[in-house]
């Protein structure tokens, strides 16, 4: 099946134009997501939309509400939310070009492939590319993505473009609070020879395919054992124990060692335990209950 954009619409430099479409540059498919399953039963659990009151009621029916004050909310439909909306729900509008190295890397938030939409606006959108990719700039811009306007950085990458968004400034959290309350220490020049030589030996190149999830494969692993049944089961690497006596002592070994732990951590986290028991009689299907109803509390007051 082909991959659905998250957003389409126009890319727009002053006067110059041409369709769009934004696709998300990272997956979460191959992410271990759980259900809650009842043990008793094997079915799994079936979430119910609950007014206190009214008992359970269709999503459907449900507005949207802002809580000014407690217990206290203004309502909006879905038409009154759209009645509001910017230009830049259907155009990212560049606003200007800045060197990449002046956006520090605490503001780059999620990134997009940004690609042509159709035939028609291939050339303004190759003219684009190639003027940023000549000037060397990072474009800012606005694009609605959900119900957020969010400021972005556009960039030539290959034959298209990555729109990466990023945090507004009420998002970031300020450093000096945190920094501040570090207490000054005097730096030991030795000690930090050390670990400079520990840092060389351990420089290299970066290879994200190095990166990969050690807890995730164990539970990989895990559940591969668990199939059909089986009580499988994980082991876990035994702590460490490196009878360090002080910091002076700790860089010395690491630095014999080439700068690896002792215990390697770079290994798997886990692996699945080769015992295998009889399997578990699967337990009968019965009818999903409906949850009871709570006790109704007082009756919130709604502003319109």
């Amino acid at each position: 099946m082909a991959q659905r954009p998250t957003w389409e619409g126009h890319l727009r430099l002053s006067l110059v134009a041409c369709p769009v479409s934004l696709y998300p540059a990272t997956s979460y498919s191959s992410d271990i997501h759980f259900h809650l399953i009842n043990p008793e039963t094997g079915n799994r659990i079936r979430q119910v939309v609950v007014d206190p009151e009214a008992g359970e009621v269709e999503r459907k029916k449900l507005v949207r509400g802002f809580e000014y004050e407690k217990d206290q909310y203004v309502l909006l439909t879905d038409e009154e939310i759209k009645s509001v909306r910017l230009e830049s729900t259907r155009t990212i509008d560049i606003e200007r070009f800045v060197d990449q190295k002046e956006i520090d890397r605490i503001w780059w938030d999620s990134p997009y492939y940004l690609v042509p939409d159709g035939k028609a606006g291939l050339d303004a959108f190759t003219v684009i590319r190639s003027a940023m990719e000549d000037a060397g700039k990072v474009a800012l811009a606005r694009v609605v993505l959900g119900t957020r306007e969010r400021v972005v950085a556009i960039e030539p990458r290959g034959k298209g473009m990555l729109l990466t968004t990023l945090r507004s400034h009420d998002e970031i959290r300020d450093a000096a609070a945190l920094f501040d309350e570090i207490p000054a220490a005097k730096t030991d020049k030795r000690m930090v020879e050390i670990a400079d030589r520990i840092i060389e030996q351990q420089a290299g190149p970066f290879d994200p395919s190095q990166f990969n999830d050690r807890y995730e494969d164990a539970l990989r692993a895990l559940i591969e054992s668990k199939k059909g049944g089986d009580d499988g089961g994980v082991t876990a690497p035994p702590p460490r124990n490196d009878n360090v006596i002080d910091l002076m002592e700790a860089l010395r070994k690491s630095l014999e060692q080439g700068g690896k732990p002792a215990n390697d951590e770079r290994r798997p986290a886990a692996k699945a335990s080769a015992k295998k028991a009889p399997a578990k009689k699967a337990a009968a299907k019965k009818a999903p209950v409906k949850a009871p109803a709570k006790a109704a509390p007082a009756k919130r007051r709604r502003a319109g």
